[in-house]
């Protein structure tokens, strides 16, 4: 049907479209068109009003299409698509001409030109309003299960909210325990609460709550299908001990004569080969490192011809002697699970950049350690029982240097982003020092202090005034061995004083970055990341928690850094999110999804090889394209490529493209 009654409605946006665009000359050039039935003005068409003016004239001038020149279709689209559908007009029969941050912005201060522009869009807008089709959503069954993935505060919190619903939830974590990094924290600002006594009831709570199945030490495999129906391929990595003979004794540990660096305690102490992560993981169950146990590295060794195997010689067995459970068996138990969900939350965290990054800073050090390996020194359950002290000799320092954005904001050694928590926790980190050794003194070198939280600021003045922690503004140029000292080169910027300290250990607070494997992670769902590994949503105001792979949500950390507040209210919030999804018999999908011609598809394949999302296959028997209608999320890809235009977008096809092109060509 063509389109021969076309409203439409310009919005001012309050001045930042008004007040570089003349929104009323628009409307009177826009109301020549013989297609258009009226052109009109509001201050702000995503208002109540505003809506009820669209409606209101669908109905009175029986309009079948309409524009509306606002701002970003990502913003209010949605919006303008339900107030045609209350009026009765098909919601894909609306378009928006975006005249703010493609018009009106960018040529603030040239009127004239972006007046002339705007009518240029909202024109190419028309014509391609007058090629759409009406469309109805597709509906898709739903699975009403969902899927964690990482086991931190936000995953916990999110399997949490989402079993407490009723939803039956299947949380995966990599690590043979839950927890993630707060489990690791000494204390957590500005209350300076245990993060344990916060922590361990929901792991427990995850442990036993009759809606949740626990995968520890696994990891995602593979995921396939798409929003209301996946199927994901789990591996459960080899332990080597029965899980569900292992009573979490700790026996075993006490007699494994093989040692490696704790992952737990970042490096700051030492683990057994066969090992328990702490002495409250949930699950509290054995693992062995294949790559440090004696026995399991001597028959690998046999296995690939090295060595040969010593008949009737046992090589050490230990943890087995004295294992009551009759736990350990040496075998490779890796298997795979599968799985099939509705929904998936992903909630992998985040790390720091190591210290031996930065070598000018003195990273390579033994007393040079990172933040989150000071945190693990200051806890009462860490290496040193919370008394802080120099790796290198055990010594307790008396003086320690805190220094803030050792490669936050700083693009040429490091990232450009700011890392949010740095200051905090640094600040935190310097007065619980003061707490445990009185004597000491603590000097932190900033560039800005950033405490914009509840109770930051009070927290920072009190770290001061009560603990005498101080702080001074200067960026640190180099850090190196004097003896048993360290010596701190910065340059005060507030007094542009060079300054030299010798001290006994150093605490960089490095960037923090995306998890380990997020990017292999975000490939297998097919969601998109930035060039940092933090997982891109769908709009950072709008839709914060949503990927534009339809019922993928992310919550805290793997989408940027955000202290332990933000994290479990975004956990929470992407698990109301999954939950309003899965209640609902059948879901709607948009139905701006490729269509394959048949008739001129050569089967050539390109579609399918671009696609990021697999919903193309070739059909073997009529060598044509074929598409999942469910998968696809008509991002035009397949269509870029198409050498015969076979393969399109419904309501983005060429012909529409070629004459918006052209209107927007026209010399004026």
């Amino acid at each position: 049907m063509v389109m021969k009654r076309i409203g439409v409605f310009i919005c001012h946006c309050g001045r930042n479209i008004a007040g570089t665009v003349d929104v009323k000359k628009v409307a009177e050039e826009i109301g020549k068109r013989e297609d258009v039935a009226i052109a009109t003005t509001y201050v702000f068409m995503c208002s109540e009003p505003g809506q009820k003016l669209i409606e209101d004239s669908i109905k009175k001038y029986d309009l079948d299409g309409v524009v509306v020149a606002n701002c970003s279709p990502t913003l209010h689209e949605r919006t303008m698509r339900n107030a045609a559908a209350r009026a009765g007009l098909n919601p894909y029969r609306v378009e928006i001409a975006n005249i703010r941050e493609q018009c009106s912005w960018p040529h603030e201060n040239e009127p004239e030109k972006a007046t002339d522009k705007a009518i240029r869009i909202i024109n190419a807008t028309i014509e391609k309003l007058k090629a759409n089709a009406s469309l109805e959503p597709i509906e898709v069954p739903v699975i009403r299960r969902a899927l964690v993935i990482g086991g931190g505060v936000a995953g916990i919190q999110a399997a949490l909210d989402l079993a407490d619903s009723g939803i039956e939830t299947i949380l995966v974590e990599r690590e043979p325990s839950i927890g993630g990094n707060m489990f690791r924290l000494s204390e957590t600002f500005p209350t300076l609460d245990c993060p344990q006594c916060i922590l361990t009831p929901k792991m427990n709570d995850v442990a036993n709550h009759p809606n949740i199945k626990l995968y520890t030490y696994s990891e995602i495999e593979d995921v396939s299908g798409y929003m209301g129906n996946f199927k994901v391929k789990i591996k459960k990595k080899a332990t080597y001990v029965d899980w569900d003979k292992c009573t979490g004794c700790g026996e075993c540990m006490k007699v494994c004569p093989a040692y490696a660096l704790s992952e737990y305690d970042f490096g700051m102490a030492k683990r057994k080969a066969i090992y328990i992560q702490n002495e409250q993981a949930v699950p509290l169950k054995a693992v062995i490192d294949e790559n440090k146990c004696i026995k399991l590295q001597f028959d690998k060794k046999v296995r690939e011809g090295k060595i040969k195997p010593k008949k009737h010689v046992r090589i050490c067995e230990k943890c087995v002697d004295v294992c009551d459970a009759q736990a350990i068996h040496f075998k490779n138990n890796e298997e795979i699970i599968e799985e099939e969900v509705g929904a998936i939350i992903v909630a992998t965290g985040f790390e720091v950049m190591p210290a031996e990054k930065f070598p000018e800073l003195g990273g390579h050090y033994p007393d040079v350690v990172t933040a989150l390996q000071f945190e693990r020194l200051l806890a009462p359950s860490g290496p040193t029982n919370g008394i802080p002290r120099r790796p290198s000799d055990g010594k307790i320092p008396k003086r320690i240097a805190f220094i803030h954005c050792v490669g936050s904001r700083d693009p040429e050694h490091g990232v450009p982003y700011c890392s949010r928590i740095c200051c905090m926790y640094l600040i935190k980190q310097a007065t619980l020092y003061r707490h445990a050794v009185p004597d000491g003194e603590a000097y932190a070198f900033y560039i800005d202090i950033r405490s914009n939280g509840k109770g930051y600021e009070e927290f920072y003045e009190r770290s001061k005034e009560e603990y005498g922690v101080v702080y001074i503004r200067g960026k640190v140029g180099k850090v190196y061995k004097v003896g048993d000292k360290y010596r701190v080169q910065a340059v005060d910027t507030l007094t542009g004083r060079v300054i030299e300290m010798d001290v006994d250990m150093v605490v960089l607070a490095t960037a923090a970055v995306a998890s380990k494997g997020i990017k292999e992670l975000a490939k297998k769902l097919r969601i998109p990341y930035d060039e940092w590994g933090w997982l891109k949503e769908v709009h950072l105001k709008l839709r914060p928690l949503e990927t534009p792979v339809a019922g993928i949500f992310i919550a805290g950390t793997a989408q940027f850094i955000k202290d332990i507040t933000d994290t479990v209210s975004e956990a929470s919030g992407a698990a109301a999110k999954a939950m309003a999804m899965l209640s609902k018999p059948k879901l709607e999908k948009e139905p701006l999804l490729a269509k394959v011609d048949p008739e001129i598809c050569a089967g050539c394949g390109r579609c399918k090889e671009v696609c990021p999302y697999g919903a193309i296959d070739i059909d073997p028997r009529r060598h044509v394209a074929v598409v999942n209608e469910a998968l696809c999320e008509g991002c035009g890809a397949c269509s870029a490529n198409c050498p015969t235009t076979a393969i399109q977008v419904v309501n983005f096809k060429k012909p529409q493209i070629i004459n918006m092109v052209d209107v927007l060509a026209e010399v004026f």
